[in-house]
């Protein structure tokens, strides 16, 4: 595909994402256009924790039960499961300030240490607690964990396709995990469902903004300008995601 032909695709995405967030916007009771939504979504104090340890444990306890809840359901949808297990954690202070909002550790060779998903909760202004489920998916079941420590324990494959991995694939089954449990009848919080969209959007936004940056020469700016216009999320995160984009 050319840029063009991405930045349209992404435009498109962009597009769609909204119309099905005006919806959930409709559906509770919102007034006002989707730019105010958004700011009702960044700034509300409903969808954040405390700034304290007791808000932190508060996270990552529901996002373990997230995690359990659809442990359950995992007989009905796959034949394959990992063996190894999973745990939610915190981000370590000593890399808590420059680590991403969320990522997933892969279980050891010998199978001795379960999968890890990590929660950066250095600043719960940044955690959204409707983003919670959608993340938990992602990170967790049915997401990365599913896919890498099955790869892991697959038998009579070399070393390099166990334990290599190619992030459009990787993240292709991430961003597809966020779908697969609205099928099943979860994110049944509206908000949940914005969340869960919000991230879809995020990625559509990159389409527009690489190609922007890199094929139409849009200034930094300009692509900081066009996350913080078209997304829930806060103006560091847009910021964050520009200079990866200029950087790589």
């Amino acid at each position: 595909l050319t840029p063009k032909e991405i930045h349209q695709i992404g435009l498109n995405e962009v597009a769609r994402i909204h119309g099905e967030m005006e919806v959930i916007m409709k559906k509770v009771g919102f007034e006002g256009d989707l730019a105010a939504f958004f700011e009702f979504m960044r700034h509300d104090s409903q969808f954040y924790y405390a700034e304290t340890e007791e808000g932190k444990a508060r996270y990552l306890s529901e996002a373990t039960a997230l995690i359990e809840t659809m442990k359950t359901k995992l007989d009905d949808l796959f034949i394959v499961k990992p063996k190894a297990t999973i745990n939610v954690k915190a981000v370590e202070a000593f890399r808590e300030k420059s680590a991403g909002k969320a990522f997933y550790q892969s279980p050891s060779m010998d199978g001795s240490r379960p999968g890890i998903y990590y929660a950066n909760l250095y600043r719960m202004s940044d955690m959204p607690t409707y983003q919670m489920e959608a993340l938990a998916y992602h990170e967790g079941i049915p997401g990365h964990h599913m896919q890498i420590a099955i790869a892991q324990e697959l038998e009579g494959i070399p070393k390099f396709r166990k334990f290599g991995g190619y992030t459009a694939y990787v993240e292709g089954w991430g961003l597809y995990s966020e779908m697969i449990p609205k099928e099943i009848g979860l994110y049944e919080d509206p908000y949940s469902d914005f969340g869960r969209l919000a991230m879809e959007l995020w990625r559509a936004c990159r389409l527009v903004v690489d190609t922007g940056i890199h094929a139409k020469k849009w200034t930094r700016e300009e692509g900081i300008a066009y996350y913080v216009n078209n997304t829930p999320n806060p103006k560091p995160d847009a910021v964050k995601m520009v200079e990866r984009h200029i950087v790589m």
